[in-house]
């Protein structure tokens, strides 16, 4: 009798431990599940102008998001418009703690290894993010494919985000409606009065003219400043030093989607 006794206990001490794993995998399989993911699209360009001016993604602009976006504990990808190894700006930066993680740690890793855009599938993913940098002004105002991924992303309710020279990437969008995505949106990006003191003489075209005349509702700050915009589930940001700003109103967005 005892040892029947033991054996049924030992046998219910082991389902409820079998029961407990299970539940252990299934919570961990549901937070993974949960998890935001977020794929930066980056420029494979790493010269503009005539004078073929050396650039890449501005270090900053994809540092400091991508702490944030790390810090909010959300998957990061990476994807470029050819698939080559993409080039970084800016690295005389790297003294910013949040800059020299990214170079460090994973962030410049991963960027390395950044997947053909062509062979992502975009619609996995709850947003995406554009840095800047004079490189998106080379490969970004008319890639067909790029408008593509921007559009849909846009319409299906996900979130678009970019910095500095990376709302090119919203340059020529239309939505299914035939109008230019940017029309009646309030939106920013590096002004043309900051390209007047920085690189007038590389960029085949300013930006703020060129989003102003598909219709956007411009809005700049002060030259350098901070200055960041959301209009809907669209994020835009001034300059390098938005680049943070827009990862935080990225991050707000899709919390308050989270399910």
């Amino acid at each position: 009798m005892i040892l029947t006794l033991a054996i049924v206990f030992a046998s219910n001490a082991q389902t409820k431990k079998e029961n407990t794993t299970v539940k252990q995998q299934t919570n961990l399989k549901n937070e993974s599940t949960m998890k935001k993911k977020i794929l930066i699209i980056v420029s494979n360009a790493n010269a503009i102008g005539p004078n073929n001016r050396r650039t890449g993604t501005f270090l900053p602009e994809v540092a400091h998001p991508y702490a944030e976006f790390e810090r909010a504990n959300y998957q990061i990808d990476f994807a470029s418009l050819t698939g080559d190894t993409p080039y970084l700006d800016a690295l005389n930066l790297a003294n910013d703690s949040d800059n020299l993680a990214f170079l460090t740690g994973k962030g410049w890793e991963a960027m390395q290894k950044a997947v053909k855009l062509s062979n992502v599938e975009v619609s996995q993913y709850d947003a995406v993010f554009v840095p800047g940098g004079l490189a998106p002004m080379v490969d970004m105002p008319e890639n067909e494919l790029l408008k593509k991924v921007i559009k849909e992303t846009y319409e299906r309710n996900a979130v678009v985000g970019a910095v500095c020279h990376g709302p090119v990437s919203l340059l020529n969008v239309k939505l299914s409606n035939g109008t230019y995505l940017v029309n009646g949106k309030n939106i920013t990006s590096f002004t043309d009065e900051e390209e007047r003191g920085y690189a007038i003489a590389d960029v085949p075209f300013l930006l703020e003219t060129a989003l102003t005349k598909q219709g956007a509702k411009f809005h700049a700050a002060a030259v350098w400043s901070a200055h960041s915009i959301a209009d809907g589930n669209l994020v835009t940001g001034q300059n390098p030093a938005s680049a943070k700003g827009v990862a935080e109103k990225m991050i707000v967005i899709l919390e308050s989607s989270k399910k």
